[in-house]
Protein backbone atom coordinates (compact mmCIF):
# COMPACT_ATOMS: atom_id res chain seq x y z
CA UNK A 1 0.00 0.00 0.00
CA UNK A 2 1.23 3.16 -1.45
CA UNK A 3 0.99 6.65 0.70
CA UNK A 4 2.39 8.78 -1.88
CA UNK A 5 1.09 7.09 -5.02
CA UNK A 6 3.94 6.47 -6.93
CA UNK A 7 4.28 3.12 -8.85
CA UNK A 8 7.70 1.79 -8.34
CA UNK A 9 7.41 2.44 -4.04
CA UNK A 10 10.53 3.94 -3.38
CA UNK A 11 10.16 3.36 0.73
CA UNK A 12 12.26 5.44 3.32
CA UNK A 13 13.05 3.42 6.25
CA UNK A 14 14.12 4.55 9.17
CA UNK A 15 18.01 4.66 9.64
CA UNK A 16 16.56 3.53 13.60
CA UNK A 17 13.91 0.97 13.10
CA UNK A 18 15.07 -0.09 9.42
CA UNK A 19 11.31 -0.75 8.84
CA UNK A 20 8.27 1.73 7.79
CA UNK A 21 5.16 1.16 10.54
CA UNK A 22 2.40 3.12 10.41
CA UNK A 23 -1.38 3.04 11.34
CA UNK A 24 -3.11 3.96 7.98
CA UNK A 25 -6.37 6.57 8.32
CA UNK A 26 -7.54 6.02 4.59
CA UNK A 27 -10.71 7.99 3.04
CA UNK A 28 -10.70 6.55 -0.24
CA UNK A 29 -7.81 5.46 -3.05
CA UNK A 30 -6.53 3.60 -5.87
CA UNK A 31 -3.21 2.42 -5.77
CA UNK A 32 -2.60 0.56 -9.68
CA UNK A 33 -0.22 -2.27 -9.57
CA UNK A 34 3.22 -1.70 -8.10
CA UNK A 35 6.02 -3.68 -5.89
CA UNK A 36 8.59 -2.40 -3.29
CA UNK A 37 11.86 -4.58 -2.40
CA UNK A 38 9.84 -5.31 1.24
CA UNK A 39 7.81 -7.70 2.50
CA UNK A 40 4.10 -6.32 3.55
CA UNK A 41 2.03 -6.79 5.97
CA UNK A 42 -1.53 -4.74 6.27
CA UNK A 43 -3.83 -5.96 9.02
CA UNK A 44 -7.26 -4.11 8.78
CA UNK A 45 -8.74 -3.04 12.11
CA UNK A 46 -11.67 -0.49 10.62
CA UNK A 47 -13.63 -0.56 7.03
CA UNK A 48 -12.58 -2.45 3.94
CA UNK A 49 -9.52 -2.69 2.02
CA UNK A 50 -9.60 -4.27 -1.49
CA UNK A 51 -6.12 -5.98 -2.61
CA UNK A 52 -5.11 -7.61 -6.12
CA UNK A 53 -1.87 -9.55 -5.27
CA UNK A 54 -0.71 -10.41 -9.07
CA UNK A 55 -4.02 -12.68 -10.33
CA UNK A 56 -5.35 -13.15 -6.66
CA UNK A 57 -7.48 -10.89 -5.82
CA UNK A 58 -9.17 -10.07 -1.82
CA UNK A 59 -11.49 -7.98 -0.29
CA UNK A 60 -10.04 -7.33 3.77
CA UNK A 61 -12.66 -6.68 6.60
CA UNK A 62 -11.69 -5.78 10.48
CA UNK A 63 -9.31 -8.34 11.60
CA UNK A 64 -8.01 -9.72 8.31
CA UNK A 65 -4.26 -9.55 8.03
CA UNK A 66 -2.73 -9.84 4.98
CA UNK A 67 1.10 -10.34 3.88
CA UNK A 68 2.75 -9.38 0.88
CA UNK A 69 5.91 -10.89 -0.72
CA UNK A 70 9.01 -8.69 -1.57
CA UNK A 71 8.97 -7.80 -5.66
CA UNK A 72 4.81 -9.17 -5.68
CA UNK A 73 3.12 -7.03 -8.27
CA UNK A 74 -0.13 -5.96 -6.62
CA UNK A 75 -2.48 -3.17 -6.18
CA UNK A 76 -4.92 -1.73 -3.35
CA UNK A 77 -7.87 0.03 -3.64
CA UNK A 78 -10.29 1.93 -0.76
CA UNK A 79 -14.02 2.50 -1.59
CA UNK A 80 -15.24 2.53 2.23
CA UNK A 81 -12.56 4.31 4.97
CA UNK A 82 -10.61 1.97 6.31
CA UNK A 83 -7.98 2.03 9.10
CA UNK A 84 -5.21 0.02 9.19
CA UNK A 85 -1.50 -1.28 10.76
CA UNK A 86 1.38 -1.17 7.83
CA UNK A 87 4.93 -2.72 8.08
CA UNK A 88 7.15 -2.85 5.42
CA UNK A 89 10.29 -4.84 6.16
CA UNK A 90 13.02 -4.38 3.76
CA UNK A 91 14.63 -7.70 2.00
CA UNK A 92 18.07 -5.70 3.03
CA UNK A 93 17.40 -5.73 6.55
CA UNK A 94 15.98 -8.87 6.31
CA UNK A 95 18.91 -10.75 5.06
CA UNK A 96 21.12 -9.54 7.86
CA UNK A 97 18.87 -11.52 10.20
CA UNK A 98 17.57 -14.67 8.00
CA UNK A 99 20.14 -17.12 6.02
CA UNK A 100 19.07 -16.80 2.24
CA UNK A 101 15.97 -14.78 2.91
CA UNK A 102 16.09 -14.43 -1.08
CA UNK A 103 15.19 -17.81 -1.57
CA UNK A 104 12.27 -17.71 0.83
CA UNK A 105 8.37 -16.38 0.50
CA UNK A 106 6.45 -16.03 4.09
CA UNK A 107 2.63 -16.82 3.39
CA UNK A 108 -0.57 -17.50 5.42
CA UNK A 109 -4.26 -17.94 4.66
CA UNK A 110 -6.17 -14.75 6.44
CA UNK A 111 -9.25 -16.79 5.93
CA UNK A 112 -7.94 -20.52 7.50
CA UNK A 113 -10.15 -22.49 9.60
CA UNK A 114 -7.46 -24.58 11.24
CA UNK A 115 -6.97 -23.26 14.87
CA UNK A 116 -3.01 -24.29 14.74
CA UNK A 117 -2.71 -21.92 12.00
CA UNK A 118 -5.34 -19.27 13.45
CA UNK A 119 -3.39 -19.12 16.59
CA UNK A 120 -0.45 -18.28 14.79
CA UNK A 121 -1.66 -15.90 12.80
CA UNK A 122 -3.62 -14.19 16.19
CA UNK A 123 -0.29 -14.09 17.47
CA UNK A 124 1.65 -12.01 15.14
CA UNK A 125 -1.78 -9.65 15.09
CA UNK A 126 -0.88 -9.15 18.88
CA UNK A 127 2.47 -8.43 17.99
CA UNK A 128 1.17 -5.88 15.39
CA UNK A 129 -0.84 -4.01 18.13
CA UNK A 130 1.88 -3.95 20.44
CA UNK A 131 3.52 -2.08 17.78
CA UNK A 132 1.13 0.16 17.28
CA UNK A 133 0.27 1.02 20.91
CA UNK A 134 4.70 1.21 21.68
CA UNK A 135 3.95 3.91 18.50
CA UNK A 136 1.46 5.74 19.73
CA UNK A 137 2.35 6.45 22.95
CA UNK A 138 6.35 6.45 22.35
CA UNK A 139 7.65 6.15 26.31
CA UNK A 140 11.32 7.18 26.96
CA UNK A 141 13.17 4.02 25.44
CA UNK A 142 10.05 3.08 23.29
CA UNK A 143 12.86 2.77 19.95
CA UNK A 144 14.09 -0.64 22.28
CA UNK A 145 10.70 -2.18 22.94
CA UNK A 146 9.71 -1.32 19.34
CA UNK A 147 12.62 -3.04 17.82
CA UNK A 148 12.25 -5.80 19.96
CA UNK A 149 8.35 -6.65 18.80
CA UNK A 150 10.05 -6.38 15.38
CA UNK A 151 12.86 -8.50 16.11
CA UNK A 152 9.62 -11.07 17.66
CA UNK A 153 7.48 -10.70 14.47
CA UNK A 154 10.53 -11.71 12.26
CA UNK A 155 10.93 -14.57 14.06
CA UNK A 156 6.89 -15.56 13.74
CA UNK A 157 7.72 -15.13 10.17
CA UNK A 158 10.29 -16.99 9.91
CA UNK A 159 9.03 -20.39 12.37
CA UNK A 160 5.62 -20.05 11.55
CA UNK A 161 5.00 -18.37 7.93
CA UNK A 162 8.39 -19.33 5.71
CA UNK A 163 7.96 -21.29 2.68
CA UNK A 164 11.24 -22.27 0.64
CA UNK A 165 11.34 -21.60 -2.90
CA UNK A 166 14.17 -22.60 -5.85
CA UNK A 167 14.64 -20.40 -7.84
CA UNK A 168 17.31 -20.75 -10.54
CA UNK A 169 16.34 -17.22 -12.33
CA UNK A 170 16.53 -14.64 -9.72
CA UNK A 171 18.94 -13.19 -11.54
CA UNK A 172 16.49 -12.81 -14.03
CA UNK A 173 13.65 -11.42 -12.36
CA UNK A 174 15.44 -8.88 -10.76
CA UNK A 175 16.37 -7.84 -14.65
CA UNK A 176 12.91 -7.88 -15.76
CA UNK A 177 11.62 -5.62 -12.43
CA UNK A 178 14.69 -3.39 -13.29
CA UNK A 179 13.47 -2.92 -16.42
CA UNK A 180 9.88 -2.50 -15.28
CA UNK A 181 10.81 0.07 -13.03
CA UNK A 182 12.69 2.26 -15.70
CA UNK A 183 8.90 2.11 -17.22
CA UNK A 184 7.15 3.31 -14.34
CA UNK A 185 8.81 5.75 -13.03
CA UNK A 186 8.76 7.20 -16.55
CA UNK A 187 4.82 6.90 -16.86
CA UNK A 188 4.77 8.52 -13.28
CA UNK A 189 6.63 11.41 -14.74
CA UNK A 190 5.06 11.95 -18.04
CA UNK A 191 1.46 10.34 -17.38
CA UNK A 192 -0.43 13.44 -18.22
CA UNK A 193 0.75 13.39 -21.60
CA UNK A 194 0.63 10.39 -24.37
CA UNK A 195 2.90 8.05 -24.32
CA UNK A 196 3.06 6.09 -27.72
CA UNK A 197 3.85 2.24 -27.44
CA UNK A 198 7.23 3.22 -29.73
CA UNK A 199 8.51 5.36 -26.67
CA UNK A 200 7.84 3.81 -23.92
CA UNK A 201 9.53 0.51 -25.76
CA UNK A 202 12.50 2.53 -25.95
CA UNK A 203 12.68 3.66 -22.40
CA UNK A 204 13.09 -0.33 -21.89
CA UNK A 205 15.22 -1.44 -24.80
CA UNK A 206 12.95 -3.66 -26.73
CA UNK A 207 11.40 -3.84 -29.70
CA UNK A 208 7.25 -2.50 -29.40
CA UNK A 209 5.92 -6.16 -29.97
CA UNK A 210 8.14 -7.74 -27.69
CA UNK A 211 7.43 -4.55 -24.97
CA UNK A 212 3.95 -5.35 -25.72
CA UNK A 213 3.85 -9.12 -24.60
CA UNK A 214 7.05 -8.40 -21.90
CA UNK A 215 4.37 -5.29 -19.76
CA UNK A 216 1.36 -7.50 -19.83
CA UNK A 217 3.12 -11.12 -19.07
CA UNK A 218 4.57 -8.64 -16.27
CA UNK A 219 1.71 -6.55 -15.33
CA UNK A 220 -1.03 -8.78 -15.86
CA UNK A 221 -2.76 -5.53 -18.22
CA UNK A 222 -1.71 -3.77 -21.11
CA UNK A 223 0.40 -0.87 -21.27
CA UNK A 224 -2.32 1.69 -22.64
CA UNK A 225 -4.66 -0.24 -19.90
CA UNK A 226 -2.00 0.58 -17.11
CA UNK A 227 -1.51 4.02 -18.12
CA UNK A 228 -5.09 4.65 -17.93
CA UNK A 229 -5.42 3.19 -14.59
CA UNK A 230 -2.38 5.43 -13.03
CA UNK A 231 -4.39 8.46 -14.30
CA UNK A 232 -7.41 6.80 -12.11
CA UNK A 233 -5.90 6.39 -9.14
CA UNK A 234 -5.25 10.70 -9.00
CA UNK A 235 -8.50 11.06 -10.84
CA UNK A 236 -10.32 9.43 -8.03
CA UNK A 237 -8.18 11.14 -5.05
CA UNK A 238 -9.14 14.32 -6.69
CA UNK A 239 -12.28 13.78 -7.29
CA UNK A 240 -13.05 12.38 -3.20
CA UNK A 241 -10.55 15.06 -1.67
CA UNK A 242 -11.79 18.46 -4.38
CA UNK A 243 -14.68 19.75 -6.05
CA UNK A 244 -13.40 20.70 -9.15
CA UNK A 245 -15.81 19.43 -11.84
CA UNK A 246 -15.13 15.99 -13.42
CA UNK A 247 -14.09 16.85 -16.66
CA UNK A 248 -11.51 19.65 -15.64
CA UNK A 249 -9.91 16.67 -13.42
CA UNK A 250 -9.91 14.38 -16.57
CA UNK A 251 -7.85 17.07 -18.39
CA UNK A 252 -5.61 17.84 -15.57
CA UNK A 253 -4.31 14.28 -15.49
CA UNK A 254 -4.05 13.83 -18.74
CA UNK A 255 -7.18 11.15 -19.50
CA UNK A 256 -9.06 12.59 -22.99
CA UNK A 257 -11.35 9.79 -23.63
CA UNK A 258 -14.88 10.52 -21.46
CA UNK A 259 -15.90 7.68 -22.52
CA UNK A 260 -13.54 5.13 -21.62
CA UNK A 261 -13.07 6.47 -18.48
CA UNK A 262 -16.72 6.35 -17.62
CA UNK A 263 -16.70 2.35 -18.54
CA UNK A 264 -13.20 1.99 -16.23
CA UNK A 265 -14.38 4.20 -13.48
CA UNK A 266 -17.60 1.80 -13.40
CA UNK A 267 -15.81 -1.68 -13.75
CA UNK A 268 -12.83 -0.90 -10.77
CA UNK A 269 -15.80 1.43 -8.84
CA UNK A 270 -19.24 -0.03 -9.26
CA UNK A 271 -20.88 3.68 -9.96
CA UNK A 272 -20.32 6.75 -11.27
CA UNK A 273 -18.19 9.23 -10.36
CA UNK A 274 -21.10 11.59 -8.99
CA UNK A 275 -22.26 8.52 -7.14
CA UNK A 276 -19.00 8.42 -5.16
CA UNK A 277 -18.89 12.24 -4.51
CA UNK A 278 -22.60 11.58 -2.95
CA UNK A 279 -21.82 8.90 -1.13
CA UNK A 280 -18.70 10.57 0.19
CA UNK A 281 -20.72 13.77 1.38
CA UNK A 282 -23.14 11.35 3.53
Amino acid sequence: MDKNGISYEIIDYSGITNVKFYTSTDNGSYIPFHWHRAVEIIYIQEGELDVIVESSSHTLHPGDCILINANIIHSTKCTVPNKAIVLQIPLDFMEKYIPNVQQLVFFWDYQTKDPVKKTKIEMLKTTLEQLQIIDDIRPDGFILRFNSLIFELLFQLYHNFRVKVFQSDLSQQKKDLDRLNLVLNYISENYKRPISLDEIAGVAYLQTGYFCRFFKKKMGVTFLEYQNEYRLSFIYKDLINTKAPVHVILERHGFTNYKLFRRMFQEHFGCTPTKVRENKKK
